[in-house]
């Protein structure tokens, strides 16, 4: 008799604890009203329109409780080769309009600001990549200078001391992109050998010298020229020294009085394992990095570009808040933390992960708060049942332990779908504050980090509001189901598809022209199918709402629609997600 009171009272001690057992409520109509509050809004300049960038940096807004303000998609975007062009002209976003509108956010009153500088001097990263002049032409005619452009623009916005600015920039990949004004697979695999050779690491670091480095070896010698035109190398260095020359201009700006309220945050684009032509570049950069007289950096160097925007959010509304860092436990599972994560990676995923829990205030300790769990590449193969056993134990263990954990995946691909399908199968993925995979470790650390290190504060805050909930679960939906469904899966049919059956490029659905309503209708099946049972277990599970006194919330029905393709390529893909009421 004792022994049945005793599991009653467990029994109901579990039931007052979580609440009824989840209950799927219908989607609501999207997208719903906003999260913010009046005046909390952030002028936001994006890199480019794809979804990194806009949708789901909206949605990491919105769970802070900012609104994000954005110019029209036409100023910012980005059109490969044969696509439909901006005003029938343009490939890139046009700066002057951009910082036209910049202006205007500021002569209404905004204060808080997020601007990519690859957009404001180039269009956008990917033309940044091969732009080679500083002049540009106005919209209605004539030039203008574009390191003069934006001075004038820094300038006006330092002339409020209440504005808070993080400027976005990075450092140029090894090579353009191909597809992108006449760009080649060719061109592209020859600069990017040419960029990966190692060069002598410069004592005296200066803009003249650096650039001039770029045609040297590691031996002092003369690198030999690609195979290619001397022309094509000439415009890949001129678009390197003029970009380099950008950046160190901001850094100048930056380091006069009046700008103590900007913060700079430069990301490093694909890399490599040697010492290329992107390390005195980097080196250089870190001369300027600024400190505050408290000791406190207010300029960062990460690895990552596709994260800026993310990493700017959060640390803006950490600093807003008073974060004062949280304790912090990582785990790494697969045995291969010690060495960069793919070709496209310069660092160990070790020092990537050090260096970005050295922005957010995240202190490694044995007592933690906060927990990061991290698959590695399988150091070895044969032990690749293993790990994915102990990554479903250790997410058991933290869920019972009521423990908020962010899940990494930085295995690259090495385990296929089965660890995609062990996790919706045996774990509870809508407990989880963070997840990211599937892209370079570097972007993948360092969204995973912006947003569970984020999601952390505002529920330690006690601030966190039903629709701060609920923009932060389109973060993590948007992650789980392109990653787990779209990424590893879907892609990878229509690739085929593309490919073998229609004898198309998969990375312009322009050349040759494709059906792409057909794509669409294709997507979309695919996704249907896919998605079905990684959605289920987000409709039974339950997020952390708050920390103390601890309590979740039952996520309700999830539906997906209006998939699209934002650059007319199979790389990525956009969707809106929405949601039912949460119990």
């Amino acid at each position: 008799m004792e022994r049945t009171k005793r599991l009653w009272a467990a029994v109901l001690a579990l039931i007052l604890l979580a609440g009824c057992a989840p209950r799927r409520t219908e989607p609501l109509p999207y997208p719903e009203p906003a999260a913010s509050e009046p005046g909390k809004t952030i002028a936001y300049v994006p890199l480019d329109d794809r979804p990194d960038n806009v949708e789901r940096v909206e949605y990491l807004a919105e769970s802070l409780g900012y609104a994000l303000a954005m110019p029209e998609e036409v100023l910012y975007r980005t059109a490969l080769d044969h696509q439909p062009k901006n005003f029938d002209s343009l490939q890139r976003g046009e700066p002057w309009s951009l910082s036209t509108w910049v202006l205007e956010q500021e002569a209404a009153g905004c204060n808080r600001y997020i601007l990519s500088l690859d957009q404001l001097h180039s269009g956008g990263l990917v033309s940044s990549r091969s732009m080679t002049g500083d002049e540009m032409e106005l919209p209605g005619g004539g030039t203008v200078s574009t390191s003069q452009l934006l001075e004038n623009l820094l300038a006006k916005l330092a002339e409020d001391p209440n504005n808070v600015v993080w400027l976005l920039d990075s450092v140029m990949r090894l090579a353009p992109t191909v597809g992108y004004e006449g760009g080649t697979l060719e061109a592209y695999n020859a600069l990017r050998d040419y960029g990966s050779q190692p060069r002598e690491a410069l004592e005296h670091l200066t803009l003249v010298n650096v650039c001039l480095g770029y045609r040297y070896g590691a031996d002092g010698q003369l690198l030999p020229e690609p195979e290619s035109s001397p022309e094509l190398l000439d415009s890949y260095l001129a678009a390197r020294e003029r970009k380099l020359g950008l950046s160190d201009e901001v850094q100048r700006i930056l380091a006069q009085p009046g700008y103590e309220r900007f913060r700079l945050l430069i990301g490093i684009d694909d890399s490599s394992l040697e010492d290329c032509i992107q390390k005195n570049e980097i080196a250089f950069l870190r001369h300027g990095l600024r400190t505050g007289e408290d000791g406190k950096q207010w300029d960062w160097l990460l690895s990552g570009v596709d994260d800026l925007a993310f990493k700017a959010v959060a640390r803006l509304y950490l600093d807003e808040t008073g974060w004062t860092g949280a304790r912090t436990a990582v785990t790494y599972l697969g045995g291969a933390e010690d060495r960069p994560a793919c070709e496209y990676d310069f660092q160990p995923l070790t020092e990537i992960m050090e260096e970005h829990l050295a922005f957010f205030d995240l202190r490694e300790a044995d007592a933690a708060e906060l927990q990061i769990l991290v698959l590695t590449q399988p150091e070895d193969p044969d032990q690749m049942n293993a790990y994915r056993k102990h990554l479903i134990e250790a997410l058991r263990d933290y869920r019972k332990a009521q423990r908020p954990t962010i899940l990494i995946d930085a295995s690259n691909g090495t385990y296929g779908t089965a660890v995609y399908e062990a996790l919706t199968k045996d774990t509870e993925l809508g407990y989880l504050i963070a997840y990211s995979g599937m892209l370079d470790m570097a972007i993948v650390t360092g969204t995973a980090l912006s947003h569970g290190a984020a999601r952390y504060a505002v529920l330690r805050n006690e601030e966190n509001t039903d629709a701060m909930d609920r923009a932060w679960a389109r973060t993590l939906a948007d992650s789980v189901l392109k990653d787990f469904c779209y990424k590893g899966v879907v892609r990878n049919d229509l690739l085929s598809y593309i490919r073998n059956d229609l004898g198309g490029d998969a990375n312009n659905f322009w050349f040759p022209e494709l059906d792409r309503e057909d794509l669409l209708r294709r997507l979309k099946e695919g996704m249907k199918e896919e998605t079905a049972a990684a959605i289920k277990n987000l409709e039974r599970s339950r997020l952390i709402t708050s920390l103390e006194p601890y309590a979740e919330k039952s996520w309700g029905g999830i539906a997906l629609e209006n998939y699209r393709f934002p650059w007319d390529r199979a790389f990525e893909i956009g969707m809106d997600i929405r949601l039912g009421t949460f119990q």
